[in-house]
């Protein structure tokens, strides 16, 4: 008994650390990513304070943008809460996905926590996992990840707009860069993930200029893009887990 107490002790540790080591690339994208948005919360008239923790329990970039936005003309709190909820309901649809990469035994506790935790980036590195997907890696990760977001933010605000915009937006595209990385190996080993990159690329762009669903929001076009391509990927190519959990 023992033994099992510690294998399991161990194999948590490795989850652990392996969680830390592939958040950490997420977490420096995130800090110049939230350095930007830090400003524009200053503009807002946001504390530094505020702003770690708005952005420590909000953790979305289109988000936060659009809610410091609100506050600085003085917006509703109704209209706060629907910026945040249109802007963000792409994670209900990351959180049904990665349901399907969690251990059949996992508690409800741990499932609901694993939700909360999910970014773009952490949803990526969790649903790309070999076999099932531990919590203790999803927790560590974004954990890692989400004190250097509220930490940029933070640090943004302190700083002001004393940096040119110019150097900011340079240090922004290193999560955009960091995010294809994420998204490129899974797409040379199997062709199906190709096409739906390719589709969601075509796709986007064409619901951008096309008559009608042009005038949509844009997080509404991502949402109904997503349920849409990973609804036919899902009917055509569906995958098959084997009894390890591994695909």
């Amino acid at each position: 008994m023992r033994s099992i107490a510690m294998e399991r002790i161990g194999r948590q540790r490795t989850d652990i650390v392996s969680g830390l080591r592939d958040g950490i690339p997420i977490a420096l994208g995130y800090f110049a990513v939230a350095f930007s948005l830090g400003i524009i919360a200053k503009k807002a008239g946001i504390t530094a304070a505020l702003g770690f923790v708005s952005s420590f329990f909000t953790r979305a970039s289109a988000g936060e943008y659009g809610v410091y936005t609100l506050v600085a003309i003085n917006a509703s709190y109704v209209e706060l809460i629907a910026m945040c909820l249109v802007a963000n309901l792409r994670y209900m649809l990351m959180s049904a996905a990665l349901s399907q990469k969690i251990a059949p035994a996992t508690s409800w506790f741990h499932r609901v926590l694993m939700a909360c935790c999910i970014t773009d980036e952490v949803f990526g590195i969790s649903v790309s996992r070999k076999g099932y997907t531990p919590p203790a890696y999803t927790y560590s990760a974004a954990l890692i990840s989400t004190v250097f977001w509220a930490s940029g933010c933070a640090a943004g605000i302190v700083a002001g707009g004393m940096l040119p915009a110019a150097i900011v937006s340079a240090l922004s595209v290193a999560l955009y860069g960091m995010f294809l990385a994420i998204i490129m190996p899974p797409a040379r080993e199997d062709r199906n993930v190709l096409y739906a990159m390719i589709a969601c690329v075509v796709l986007s762009g064409g619901c951008s200029i096309a008559p009608v669903v042009s005038e949509w929001g844009s997080g509404t076009r991502t949402i109904v893009l997503t349920v849409v391509i990973s609804a036919v990927a899902a009917w055509l190519k569906p995958v098959n887990l084997s009894e390890d959990g591994e695909a």
